[in-house]
């Protein structure tokens, strides 16, 4: 099997309701809460999973933000089936300290062959990324 490597995506097409967008945006300002949206892609059925032993890492102090929701994915010890093709979910974490400029997302696993890390995401002013992993 061929693995790639995640990529942080420019300018993704994705296609979610502009109702929950509004929320969820709501939600990041009076929080201070970061998303992120995953896309998955498949080469054939398979079955996925996020740990809730999955944070955000500030590259330049010692600042981990934790997982507080995930949209459209299971937690681990369960799975979701995901037919072929692009599948999406939403990562939702605590907010990251207002210096931080690039930071790590990085999922931990006993099973690290599917453990999943994005590198050096540059914090924009939104905290709303899209990263394909």
């Amino acid at each position: 099997m061929d693995i790639k490597a995640p990529s942080i995506i420019e300018k993704p097409k994705v296609n979610i309701s502009p109702e929950l967008l509004d929320e969820l945006q709501a939600q990041i300002h009076e929080q201070g809460q970061v998303v992120i949206h995953c896309i998955q892609k498949a080469d054939f059925p398979s079955l996925i999973r996020i740990w809730p032993t999955t944070f955000l890492y500030d590259q330049h102090s010692d600042h981990s933000s934790e997982l507080v929701h995930a949209e459209n994915i299971c937690y681990f010890p369960q799975w979701k089936a995901v037919d072929e093709g692009e599948n999406y979910f939403t990562l939702i974490f605590s907010g990251l300290p207002s210096h931080c400029v690039v930071f790590d997302l990085i999922e931990h696993c006993s099973n690290e062959g599917g453990a999943f890390k994005v590198m050096s995401i540059t914090r924009n002013d939104g905290d709303v990324y899209y990263v394909q992993v």
